[in-house]
């Protein structure tokens, strides 16, 4: 069987891909420790998908020790070139209401503890991240979503530390800068599939209007529950659609984001560092043969 060329990571309430046949349940071990669950293999549309629940079954992570390095470098060694993210958000605007979807192509940082390179041992590289999504997975995955429900193309999204919701204050500080929704996920993962040189989209579901819409009920995990119950049920059907219309090659500069930016000298690259990040920099710097016995 074909190795999977596209992945999806579920975020809050999708823990599972549903319409999967042929499945294979796999533990992938890293440099960076083990994902967050077991890898899901199986084919829908004819294709090879790959399925991970990014807080584990049960939700056991919370969004600061979601081993992220480790999730997305489990996807790429299965040969994921594409990463489609779920996420729970909320609404930092009028316009965009509970129940909708938000493709978005910004990202605004406010975490605070969570390590978003694979490069911080050894080698340094700084990739290019002004526009963090790939337009060209964004693009068939809002058109491909438009067809279940109200989708909003394009906007940013603040990432919070979390695991606590916003205050007030931090919510009209958001909502100042513009931004569309608010959630605690999509970083470091979306960093960390450029530095992979993999493709990456975020299916944001608006659940609520996070803490300062006067006339709604502020954010909450019942608030939360309650919405992810109806919008999970569209956001299957646009993960299950999306696969057949994503084409086989990549049209974008995703695949080469590593072309000229690994900075570190290759004569002060220990062989250490050259094993651990092999299947990230393989292409760019000489990694030492294994020996066999």
């Amino acid at each position: 069987m074909n190795d999977p060329r596209i992945a999806f990571i579920g975020g809050s309430g999708l823990y599972q891909m549903e319409g999967l046949t042929d499945v294979d349940r796999i533990d992938v071990e890293t440099p960076f420790g083990n994902p967050s669950d077991r890898i899901v293999l199986g084919t829908v549309e004819g294709a090879r998908v790959a399925f991970l629940p990014r807080h584990g079954v049960g939700h056991r992570f919370s969004p600061t020790l979601v081993p992220n390095r480790a999730n997305v470098y489990a996807l790429k060694s299965l040969g994921v070139e594409r990463i489609v993210s779920i996420s729970a958000v909320g609404s930092l605007q009028e316009s965009v209401r509970p129940l909708d979807m938000v493709v978005p192509d910004q990202l605004i940082d406010r975490t605070r503890s969570r390590v978003s390179t694979f490069f911080d041992d050894g080698i340094v590289a700084h990739v290019g991240f002004a526009d963090p999504y790939c337009p060209v997975l964004s693009d068939v995955l809002t058109e491909t979503a438009s067809t279940t429900s109200t989708v909003h193309s394009g906007g940013a999204y603040v990432v919070i530390e979390g695991p606590q919701f916003s205050t007030r204050a931090e919510s009209e500080i958001y909502r100042s800068w513009g931004a569309s929704v608010i959630g605690m996920t999509a970083l470091p993962e979306a960093k960390l599939a450029r530095e992979a040189e993999m493709c990456y989209a975020t299916l944001a579901l608006v659940t609520d209007y996070d803490t300062w819409h006067d006339a709604e009920a502020d954010v909450s995990v019942e608030v939360v529950v309650a919405s992810l119950k109806k919008n999970v049920a569209h956001a299957q059907q646009v993960l299950r659609a999306l696969v057949s219309k994503v084409l086989p090659q990549r049209a974008c500069d995703c695949a080469s984001a590593l072309k000229n930016a690994i900075i570190t000298d290759e004569e002060h690259i220990s062989a250490a560092a050259r094993d651990r990040m092999s299947l990230i920099v393989g292409r760019y710097v000489r990694v030492p043969e294994r020996s066999h016995p």
